[in-house]
Order: C-alpha cells, then structure tokens, then sequence
C-alpha cells in the first residue's frame, strides 16, 4: 500500500509500470492535517492517492527501497507506503502475482534490511464528519497523522435492529500508521470519544504491518 501526494502519482505509476507489477488498485482519499498547519508548514492540499497492489515477499521488499528512494519518502509532502501480509486469495490471481515477481527475483533479489514488524495498521470507521474527532483522540495518544476515505455502510437492516442501534449510511474510514508500543493507547482513545456509544459509533481494529517506509 502507498499513500502518496497527488504530484507523485505518475510518477509511481511509471515505478510500478518499470517493475512489471501485475496488478495495481488506485484510491483516492485525504489527510487528516488541517488547512492552517498545511499553510504553515507549505504543504499542498490534503488529497491523497492510495496505491494497492499485490507482491511477493522478496519483491515487496525491494519495491519498498525503491519507493523510498525514487519517490524520497519521509522527505515533506511525499507519503508512506507498507506491505501487509495477506493469508489468502484467488489461485490464478496469486500463480500471476508469483509468475511475474519471478522474472525479478530470479536475477537475485535480496532480503530488505528494514526493521519488521514495528507498526500497526489502525482502521477507525465512523460516521461521516468524525474523522477530525478520531484524529483529536489519536493524536495525544502518540499518533503523528492518519488518511481518511469516504465509504458506505451495506450492513443489512435486520443486523442492526437485532443490536437495538441506528447506523448512518455514510462513512469515513481513518487509516493510522503507529508504533506497536503505541497502538493499544491509540486504539483505546479513540473509542473512548468515538466508539460504538457515541455519535460517531466508531469500529476500531488493528492489522498487523510487515514493513514500512516513510515515516521517519
């Protein structure tokens, strides 16, 4: 996954395009940064381009160096990319994935020397117009930014009436990076101020991250 400024996108495009990666899913999201800490730092507008595609390990390694480097991540206004590990999928989807990570790998991909394992993914859903509310929870709790994207409940209405709640159709997801030190205190801020009891009836869980860049 990689979360990038709007200005990166061709050029990551090209990245990815060069290393015959077989499959790329482009999102559209925002940060959660607000308009007067943007001007003050020269930042240009929050919108955010997700990037999710499907590698091999030895080769989602050596996409993370190269990311950092050709897009000089953890450097102002460029973003984060991570990889998570996946425990399932398709069988002709994952034969591709591993057939064209191949060509690479055979001509001596090397283990990245990044630390594992460090962070977490955090994903908050609440209702629509909380998402300034998570990031004011998370951030005394040692969250340093998240990215937000819009989304829509499709629960059905018999689920929600068995647990005696009203549920908004609209949603805003938040995606915070954190240290694994940090998570729980994270996790739990969060739902005191915006869990399942409040007005933004948050879901809160954690993913486990295999490596990441950018965030230094």
């Amino acid at each position: 996954m990689l979360i990038i400024a709007p200005k990166l996108a061709e050029k990551a495009a090209a990245l990815f395009e060069r290393s015959r990666v077989p499959i790329q899913h482009q999102l559209y999201g925002r940060g959660t940064a607000s308009r007067e800490m943007m001007d003050m730092l020269g930042l240009d507008s929050g919108e955010k381009n997700v990037v999710m595609t499907l590698l091999t390990k030895p080769s989602a390694d050596e996409m993370l160096k190269k990311l950092k480097k050709d897009l000089r991540l953890g450097t102002s206004n460029t973003g984060v990319a991570c990889t998570l590990p996946l425990s399932g999928g398709n069988s002709r989807l994952i034969q591709m994935v591993e057939y064209a990570c191949a060509q690479g790998e055979a001509q001596g991909t090397r283990r990245n020397n990044m630390q594992e394992n460090e962070y977490q993914m955090i994903v908050a859903m609440v209702n629509q117009g909380f998402s300034e509310d998570v990031m004011a929870a998370a951030r005394p709790a040692g969250a340093a930014g998240g990215t937000v994207f819009h989304s829509r409940r499709v629960s059905s209405e018999q689920s929600t009436q068995f647990w005696g709640i009203s549920v908004q159709q609209e949603k805003e997801a938040v995606i915070i990076l954190s240290r694994k030190e940090e998570k729980l205190a994270i996790m739990k801020a969060i739902c005191e101020k915006c869990g399942m009891d409040s007005d933004a009836q948050g879901i809160v869980l954690s993913i486990p991250v295999d490596s990441v860049v950018g965030i230094e």
